[in-house]
């Protein structure tokens, strides 16, 4: 997931709303850190944090065509249950790394009630090819166990008199609870949440208890075509800062209608990676094998490589999780991550985002 923000104060919590770098995932790489960019600035690193636990899960609740919730709660041998064993608390905004028991990891956006110090919720939409959400819809039940990192909160929600709250789809998920924070501080709000249809959009439901004229619900469906970042933005209340959390169409447009729009501040996270627009096609040769993959300049090593190994592990795709790291035995290499230390990135490449000018050799 990316994120992108202003500079901003605090948070609701009274916390600094800039974050510190995040490190130690465990061996395969030395350090797990975030960037979060606007207007070409990087923010400051998040505190490293190394918690992991097993969980398990407690409930499956379908939301949406094609998304499940999973309700996840301190096993009962360690003191947990519904009014078990407190977990670490979080804020609106946070995720946690959710690692499956055939052992990929995916992140997700925590969007239950901050409050509840008993369990996470998470929710997942069911992505066509995609292997861990498909693990997710059809291997997880009451009682499976799962391997929790976190939380950790790269996008946290900033002190204001007013927000406007962008959702897509299952984008709606950090910004539920930051919804329900807003209201609770007694701020002004408003919510726009669209998805391709009804039926595809979670948590409406939920969403209904707090809608007194402020939350519009857009469904593709109704409307002909998607909305345009002028139509998104056109609801905010004055100086507003805006917080979106949807594909990458949707931030684009926003971020190209922010200027001379009523938001002060845009804020963003994505769970897709950006188009690469500035690539250059190149080749990667896996030594194990001999073989030689072809990187088109519009994709990464990372999607060329899985048509001929496609178990290879990844995570975040955006170069800030550290599961994609490949040992690198020769040539050069483009490094994009956010990961990596100078000595690292002598015999390491992340293959979700790094590139090469020519050709490399890597350890697969």
């Amino acid at each position: 997931m990316i994120r992108g923000s202003e500079d901003v104060p605090g948070d609701l919590w009274g916390r600094p709303g800039t974050d510190r770098l995040l490190s130690a995932l465990g061996t395969v790489v030395s350090a797990y850190r975030r960037i979060s960019v606007f207007s070409g600035r990087r923010r400051p690193p998040v505190t490293p944090v190394t918690r992991e636990r097993e969980l398990v899960v407690d409930q499956v609740r379908t939301e949406a065509e094609d998304v499940v919730s999973l309700r996840l709660v301190v096993p009962r041998e360690q003191g947990g249950g519904r009014d078990g064993n407190v977990l670490p608390r979080w804020r609106p905004g946070a995720h946690i790394d959710l690692v499956l028991p055939s052992g990929r990891m995916r992140q997700y956006s925590l969007c239950g009630d901050p409050a509840d110090a008993t369990a996470y919720r998470v929710a997942v939409r069911l992505l066509q090819g995609g292997t861990a959400s498909r693990e997710v819809h059809d291997e997880l039940r009451p009682g499976s166990r799962v391997t929790v990192r976190g939380p950790r909160n790269a996008f946290p929600l900033a002190t204001a008199d007013s927000y406007l709250f962008v959702a897509g789809g299952v984008g709606i998920t950090p910004i539920l609870p930051m919804v329900r924070a807003a209201e609770a501080a007694g701020a002004e709000w408003r919510l726009v949440y669209t998805g391709r249809t009804l039926a595809a959009m979670p948590f409406l439901d939920e969403l209904s208890a707090l809608d007194d004229g402020r939350i519009w619900i857009r469904p593709d469906t109704e409307y002909g075509m998607p909305a345009s970042g002028a139509e998104l933005l056109e609801r905010a209340p004055a100086g507003a800062a805006a917080y979106c959390c949807g594909p990458n169409p949707m931030i684009t447009s926003l971020r190209l209608d922010r200027q001379g729009s009523r938001v002060g501040s845009l804020h963003f996270e994505r769970f897709a990676p950006p188009p690469i627009v500035d690539g250059a096609p190149f080749e990667v040769e896996l030594a194990r094998s001999g073989r030689t993959v072809i990187v088109p300049a519009d994709r990464s090593a990372l999607e060329a490589i899985r048509e001929v190994v496609p178990d290879v592990a990844y995570s975040c795709r955006q170069g800030h999780c550290g599961t994609c790291a490949v040992g690198l035995r020769a040539g050069t290499v483009d490094h994009r991550d956010s990961v990596l230390t100078e000595a690292e990135r002598e015999r390491t490449m992340m293959i979700c985002v790094s590139r090469s000018p020519d050709r490399v050799v890597l350890d697969l």
